[in-house]
């Protein structure tokens, strides 16, 4: 019924002879008037100037703000052990640091794992996860935080961010996920950043491994933790070093497509267990406590 004046499509080559499995196509301007594809946002500015931000000052036992932050309640994926509570597990300490709390304790949820004897859900530790999705979602800026982890065996801090499509029913990974900071219990020495899209994903996402100076344990002190992000990639870095840089043009070049020009929001999470940590065991303490100093964006 028209002519198309702008396509684009994208595809994700399969590992037979087939081809590509075609995941998005769009088109722009059918009809007899072309339509301009849609801007991509502004980059931020140069110095970036803080746009939001959270502290956690309050008298100690608060809670998170609820204008900022809202719970996440429920199990999460990976096999996870946890179960997530509506902020039972999150609180202000008086100082100034969020504390998110793992702890073991047999809690009832319809997602935890079924007992074959008793036919009953139960999660054996129950946790904190929080997000900003309802109350902050954005695109492009310096997304920072500063974090203590916690050390032990089976216990997976993580400060990170979703496409906020996410929230609409798009499913994972075609939304978009940013991982700032992730930290295994079992390996302190080591931090990881990663992104995750539909042609490089799970294990086969785009990221690095890196260590303190002098293979320092992360759970000894805080560390900051952050992402520049704008239209032509992201950089992370840890307590100002670079340690790992992802180039827009580069990563559709040699990986595939790259989702991430839209708006997005952060999540802090302190899970117990999974593929990837693995699981607890006897010397994993009880509770562990993941502390968070502040979270800012700067645009």
């Amino acid at each position: 019924s028209g002519t198309g004046r702008y396509v684009r499509m994208y595809g994700t080559q399969r590992a037979t002879a087939y081809g590509y499995s075609l995941w998005e196509f769009q088109v722009y301007g059918t009809g007899g008037d072309p339509i301009t594809p849609p801007p991509l946002p502004s980059d931020p500015a140069n110095p970036p100037r803080l746009v939001w931000s959270d502290d956690f000052d309050g008298a100690a036992g608060g809670k998170p703000d609820p204008s900022k932050w809202r719970a996440d309640p429920g199990t999460g994926p990976n096999n996870e052990l946890e179960y997530y509570t509506d902020h039972r597990n999150a609180s202000l300490d008086g100082s100034g640091h969020l504390v998110m709390e793992a702890r073991k304790e047999v809690t009832a949820g319809s997602s935890c794992p079924r007992d074959p004897l008793s036919g009953s859900t139960t999660c054996q530790y129950t946790s904190a996860r929080m997000n900003t999705g309802a109350t902050f979602q954005f695109t492009y800026g310096r997304v920072e935080a500063r974090v203590k982890v916690p050390k032990g065996n089976g216990l997976w801090p993580a400060f990170w961010m979703m496409g906020a499509d996410f929230l609409t029913g798009r499913p994972w990974p075609y939304n978009g996920e940013v991982d700032i900071m992730e930290v295994l219990g079992k390996d302190v020495k080591t931090s990881y950043s990663t992104v995750h899209a539909p042609a490089y994903n799970g294990g086969g996402g785009i990221g690095s491994p890196y260590t303190l100076p002098g293979s320092a344990d992360f759970s000894d002190d805080f560390h900051t933790w952050a992402a520049d992000w704008n239209s032509r990639g992201i950089t992370f870095s840890l307590d100002g070093r670079t340690v790992l840089s992802l180039d827009k043009d580069q990563v559709e070049q040699t990986r595939g497509p790259w989702i991430f020009d839209h708006p997005h929001y952060m999540i802090l999470n302190l899970a117990v267990g999974g593929d990837w940590p693995g699981p607890t065991d006897a010397s994993t303490p009880f509770p562990s406590r993941m502390l968070v100093d502040y979270v800012r964006v700067y645009q």
